[in-house]
């Protein structure tokens, strides 16, 4: 895939086109959408889970220093806050994935930075050099000037943006007034300095949601991208529903994303680390009241707490819907517990089985 850019009317940015396969032309056009979400994806298939793509400068058409740290920096960046199995990016001399700057870039005539990809086998990317001229204007690297102006392109941001089209991503979908902007650095348009976003060196949350969906989590207890919208499905076990007066029972509730074709790799994923609380409801009561939080379990996704209860029970577990991360809250449903006495029920709930006091 090659990806090629140029200004747009009402603010300097550039605008994103894709190239299948380094062979023919094929642009796309995203406009405003009703609504963001997860980045959209490119075809031609993904890479392994944490695959390491290393790359080299391209013989010939090496960058200059500064280019070279922002290339790097990006690197660094797209490993660090992938927040997802998605491949990494490590430069090495002998690496099979060149990365080239200058005039022979293959990006087309309006082209400031492009990319192939050819997963699972590998990438290569390329950048423009500085003061090309373009039917739109000249180049302005901002990593070429001791102070950057007004109007020059951030390459460690536009390397970003490449690295996230090597993993699969295609431009996010903003809201037509582009309000949502800062939530991908994969962009139709990329901005200029001083526009906000001209210097994202991050994965935004919408980059990153479409990574942990066709990569997965790193860990069950990694956090999932807010933009993200996935329900939960949460269970509750007690080790025994009938115990005797001063016994205990143990309660085990299991948190995990329901499993959803549509959720990919995320469906069915265990989820822990998180806050789930256990509450009890007396019997003949219909008030909830809050007995603890439990202890997170040793198996994934596990929350575990003991009691000796001393009266009849309901018991449910509930996961409240966090706000740093796109999972919904859910409640399990109930398990009632029934307590005896050595000679009879202490409430009563279960006449016709207590063993009879003498």
């Amino acid at each position: 895939m090659i990806t090629n850019r140029h200004p747009g009317r009402s603010r300097t940015m550039l605008r994103l086109a894709i190239v299948a396969a380094a062979t023919a032309l094929l642009p796309i056009t995203i406009g405003g959408a009703a609504a963001h979400g997860p980045d959209p994806m490119l075809g031609g298939g993904l890479f392994a889970q944490n695959q390491d793509l290393r790359f080299r400068w391209r013989t010939g058409s090496v960058p200059p220093s500064v280019i070279r740290s922002a290339i790097a920096n990006a690197a660094t960046q797209a490993n660090t806050t992938r927040a997802s199995q998605a491949a990494t990016f490590t430069f090495d001399a002998g690496g099979a994935n060149p990365i080239g700057y200058g005039p022979g870039a293959p990006c087309g005539v309006n082209g400031l930075a492009c990319f192939t990809r050819s997963a699972p086998t590998g990438f290569t990317m390329w950048l423009r050099e500085q003061a090309h001229v373009f039917d739109w204007g000249t180049l302005k690297w901002c990593q070429a000037y001791a102070s950057p102006p007004n109007g020059c392109y951030d390459a460690e941001t536009i390397a970003l943006d490449e690295f996230g089209h090597v993993e699969g991503l295609n431009h996010h979908g903003n809201y037509a007034n582009d309000s949502d902007y800062l939530d991908a650095v994969v962009q139709t348009y990329s901005r200029t300095k001083p526009a906000s976003g001209w210097n994202m060196h991050a994965f935004g949350r919408c980059d990153v949601a479409s990574l942990q969906l066709q990569y997965d989590m790193q860990s069950w207890s990694a956090r999932y991208s807010t933009c993200l919208d996935l329900a939960t499905d949460l269970a509750l076990s007690a080790s025994s529903t009938a115990i005797t007066l001063g016994s205990s029972a143990t309660f085990t509730a299991t948190l995990k994303v329901v499993d959803y074709d549509t959720y990919q790799r995320l469906g069915g994923n265990p989820i822990t680390g998180r806050t789930v609380t256990l509450q009890q409801r007396t019997a003949g009561t219909s008030t909830w009241a809050s007995v603890g939080t439990m202890s997170v379990g040793s198996a994934g996704g596990t929350y575990v707490t003991t009691l000796a209860p001393r009266v009849d029970a309901d018991y449910r577990a509930v996961f409240g819907t966090p706000s740093n991360e796109g999972i919904n809250g859910d409640a399990s449903p109930s398990v009632s517990v029934l307590v005896f006495s050595q000679c009879g029920s202490v409430s009563g709930s279960a006449p016709g089985i207590d063993t009879p006091c003498i």
